[in-house]
Order: structure tokens, then C-alpha cells, then sequence
């Protein structure tokens, strides 16, 4: 669905006489006058196309009106090509453009035949002067359309997950072949880093590429400890391609095989990861996949003796078993509808992964010490049940052993 189809979209559900305003994200200052790479609020990017900083957009069923920088010769010798004021109304589909500095003056004329303003009040970049402009409208949070509306993928959305996820699948098949003893966690990260530069796509997120007992912190994003023999590893990484995001976790021994253990870990989280898959379909609620995990997990550590009936699980396993996937990485829209938990719909993409974290602790068995196993898919739903978009890289345990035995 094209912007223009998006904003007509929107429109269609929100009060008669409604007027938008969304704003993309600042840029962000690293140090003295160095900036983070730029990416655009995935709200404003969804609903504009637009990919550069420091504009807003402004519409309701009568216009489009975009507030943009202008262009500027010297600037652009250091920073390249901006759109400019001239070409935004063409290019963005706008009704009509201005400098970014005019906003404050325009926007008393845009509002004043609206009867209700929607915009997201954290997000929405407005200075105090604007702010009072809009004193005694009615105002209402965009979020509660606008994110339902990003839940549910169309087909063009979901092509570039596709792409996203086939090129993370194949960068984590390049990382479980180049993996060995000796190397450092950074030079794994490295992989992604190249791989990902050479497809010209970026990082959804901070790569987390965890060794050994590093696997058991959640977010670990050190990424720079060595690679010992006989640990594992434990890497969840993936890119986004034009503002979608894949979420692809693995874990697989530094040494190309699985001790007992480990292996032993690792089949209940596959098992556990199965079937959380199985029962995501339409019309299912959206907590099943963690019930039925949480249920394999727990009675599989109980078996090795690791959980003791009645003990908490969530000293093994402490996060939920998925979250939506979209241009955000733990994506937009709610889990509830109506004070009850939300049905799968079809469109929707959501993440699959459990996993066990067993720390050093003297109530359990050594040979379990610092074994943390993570394994994470994007899944969509479909009309049949599910697609899983991230299928292209192997996760069962003979598998794996056999493709590093390919390095």
C-alpha cells in the first residue's frame, strides 16, 4: 500500500473534520558535531515515504501539507542532496510544501476548519509556540488507528521481510561456518556488519553475539570476549531492509558440536520453539505460543533435574516467547482488544523464540553451568495457518553440526 492509500486509509477512521500532524525523529548528536546515521520515525515513514530528518506532515481529507528543509548549495557540498521545497509536492504526493521554519506560521490556517487533531503526544516533535496554537482543540492519540493499522502487513510489506529475512538467514549461515576457538565475539559481529553492507541494507538492531556464559544476559551487546572451546554461541542478529526489520536468534557450539548437555538444553528449546510455532494460526490468542512453550520448557528442565516442581520458571526463563515484528523491531500494536487477549489475525508477523539461560549456581548439576540457548523466527499468519519468513537457516541439531562441518 502506497502512503497516499495509508493516509486515506487513516482518514476513513477518524472523526469528521480530522486533522493529522506527525513529525519524524530529530537528529541525534553522537559527539561535538559528529551525528548517528539518520533514520525516520517509523510512523512518519509509513505514512510519508519520506526519509530525511526535520520535517512534519499535516492532513486531513482536504490536504496534504508537508513542512521540509529547503535546499541549500553549501550545506548540501557537505551532506549531499536534501528534496527541497520545489520538488516535494511531485515527489511526496503533497498538496503543497514549506520550510520547516514557516510551520508555526501555516499551521493556525491548516487547523482552523478542524474540529479534532490526532497526533502522538511523545513522539510528535512540536516546539512550546505550536503547542499553544493548539490550545482549546480537541486532541486525540493518533497511536490507537494508526498502529493497528502497521500490525497488519500487506503484501509489498511482507516482500521485504522476506528480503530481510533471507539476508539475515544467510549471514547466520555465514557465522555458524566461520565460527571457531580462538576468535573474538566482535569478529563474528564483523560478518553481519560485512554481509549486511554488501546486500546495502543496515541493522534492525545492536547485533548480540554472546559466548559461553554471556549467552545468559539477555541484551548483551559487549560483543568483544573470546571464543572458548566447548562453550557456545549465541547470536541474535538481523536487518532491516527499507524500514523492515528481521529478528533472527541461533545458537550452535563454538566447536562445531554439542556436548551432552548442551545438546540436551537445546532439544527442549527446539521442541519447545515447535510448537509454539504449530499453534500460531488464525483466530488462536496470542498468548498460546508462550503457554505452550513455557509448558515444554519447564517439564523438560524438571526431567534433567535442573527445575524442582513448584519452582519458578523464570529463573530459566524469563522473557515472553515472542513480540510483533515490523518496521520497529518489537513492533507496534496491542496485545489485548476489549480488556481480552487479541486473536491471531492474517497480515500479522510476530516472533517465536524461547529460550533456557542456566547461570553458575551450586544447586545445579556443572556440566548445565552457562549454557544459554535463544532460537528465534519470524513468523507470519496466513489463511493456512503460518509462513515461517526466516525457515531459510537450520536449527536442528544435527543440521547445524553438519553445515560447520562444511567450514
Amino acid at each position: 500500500m502506497i502512503p497516499k492509500n495509508r493516509r486515506e486509509k487513516l482518514l476513513s477512521q477518524l472523526n469528521d473534520g480530522a486533522l493529522v500532524i506527525i513529525s519524524t525523529n530529530p537528529e541525534q548528536l553522537r559527539n561535538g558535531d559528529v551525528y548517528y546515521p539518520f533514520r525516520p520515525h517509523s510512523d512518519f515513514w509509513y505514512l510519508t515515504g519520506f526519509k530525511e530528518p526535520r520535517a512534519i506532515a499535516v492532513f486531513s481529507k482536504e490536504h496534504y501539507t508537508i513542512f521540509l528543509r529547503k535546499k541549500s548549495p553549501e550545506r548540501e557540498i557537505w551532506d549531499g542532496e536534501c528534496l527541497g521545497i520545489a520538488k516535494a509536492v511531485q515527489t511526496l504526493g503533497a498538496s503543497q510544501a514549506y520550510p520547516i521554519n514557516d510551520l508555526k506560521h501555516k499551521l493556525p490556517q491548516l487547523i482552523a476548519n478542524a474540529t479534532t487533531l490526532y497526533y502522538d503526544f511523545k513522539s510528535c516533535i512540536l516546539d512550546d509556540e505550536i503547542i499553544q496554537c493548539l490550545d482549546g482543540m480537541q486532541t486525540q492519540s493518533l497511536n490507537e488507528y494508526l498502529h493497528e493499522m502497521r500490525l497488519i502487513k500487506d503484501d509489498n510489506e511482507i516482500v521485504l521481510m522476506k528480503k530481510a529475512a533471507d539476508i539475515s538467514a544467510q549471514t547466520h549461515q555465514l557465522a555458524m561456518q566461520q565460527t571457531k576457538a580462538g576468535l573474538f565475539e566482535y569478529e563474528i559481529a564483523s560478518i553481519f556488519d560485512a554481509n549486511f553492507k554488501k546486500n546495502n541494507v543496515e541493522h534492525a538492531y545492536t547485533s548480540v553475539v554472546a559466548g559461553g556464559k554471556n549467552a545468559c544476559i539477555l541484551h548483551y551487546i559487549n560483543n568483544n570476549q573470546v571464543l572458548n572451546d566447548g562453550d557456545l554461541l549465541l547470536i541474535d542478529a538481523g536487518c532491516e531492509v527499507n524500514g523492515y526489520a528481521s529478528d533472527i536468534t541461533r545458537t550452535f557450539p563454538v566447536n562445531g558440536k554439542f556436548s551432552k548437555a548442551q545438546r540436551q538444553i537445546y532439544q527442549i528449546v527446539l521442541d519447545a520453539q515447535l510448537a509454539a510455532i504449530d499453534c500460531i494460526k488464525l483466530g488462536e490468542v496470542v498468548t498460546k505460543p508462550h503457554q505452550v512453550a513455557s509448558q515444554i520448557i519447564q517439564q523438560g528442565l524438571i526431567n534433567l533435574g535442573i527445575l524442582q516442581i513448584g519452582e519458578d520458571l523464570s529463573q530459566f526463563y524469563m522473557h515472553g516467547t515472542g513480540h510483533w515484528l515490523g518496521m520497529d523491531v518489537h513492533d507496534v500494536g496491542n496485545y489485548q482488544q476489549n480488556n481480552q487477549h487479541r486473536q491471531y489475525k492474517v497480515g500479522m508477523v510476530t516472533t517465536v523464540e524461547p529460550g533456557i539461560y542456566i547461570r553458575k549456581n551450586d544447586k545445579i548439576n556443572p556440566q548445565y553451568w552457562n549454557i544459554g540457548v535463544r532460537i528465534e523466527d519470524n513468523v507470519l499468519i496466513t489463511d493456512n495457518g503460518n509462513s515461517v519468513l526466516t525457515k531459510a537457516i537450520v536449527k536442528e541439531i544435527d543440521k547445524i553440526e553438519q553445515l560447520m562441518r562444511l567450514k
